[in-house]
């Protein structure tokens, strides 16, 4: 092909868009979306504590002498939060018209632990834990409890 051929040709090549351009560069975005639920089950594996007084009988107590707490456990996905309802009922006798003040508290092991507290835990393992609740009823120290039978209610929160 003589020079001057091919100089047409590419000239013609070149005028009708015969040849590729150059390719720019492109960019675009793909999204990806996904679900993890959370799931927190609580089974009461003794669901009754004993509280028995101090010597002086201001303090009822699942922690003093001849105390036991209540037992659950708790088996979380994690990224949940484990808490104590503060106790809004009590049962007492007829006796005792003075105010008791009182405080649940928690402590966990297993998947987690947790030193006794009463604030709300993240969970932030999955697994199964072990929670051991108290109570400890308080009365000024002007006044004492009273003879008969108490009780309250502590509701374990996993939300």
């Amino acid at each position: 092909m003589s020079r001057i051929r091919k100089a047409f040709w590419v000239t013609t090549t070149l005028a009708t868009g015969s040849l590729p351009a150059s390719a720019q560069a492109i960019t675009n975005t793909v999204t990806f979306n996904g679900t993890v639920t959370t799931t927190c089950a609580i089974n009461v594996v003794n669901g009754t504590g004993v509280m028995t007084t101090n010597g002086t009988l201001n303090n009822l107590s699942s922690k003093n002498a001849g105390g036991s707490p209540a037992q659950v456990s708790i088996t979380t996905t994690g990224g949940v939060r484990v808490s104590l309802d503060a106790v809004t009922a009590a049962t007492v006798p007829a006796a005792d018209t003075g105010t008791t003040t009182w405080a649940p508290v928690y402590s966990l092991t297993g998947t987690q632990t947790v030193a006794e507290t009463g604030n709300a835990t993240l969970m932030t393992g999955s697994g199964t834990s072990s929670m051991n609740i108290h109570l400890t009823g308080t009365k000024l120290s002007t006044d004492a409890f009273r003879g008969g039978n108490y009780s309250a209610t502590v509701t374990v929160r996993c939300e």
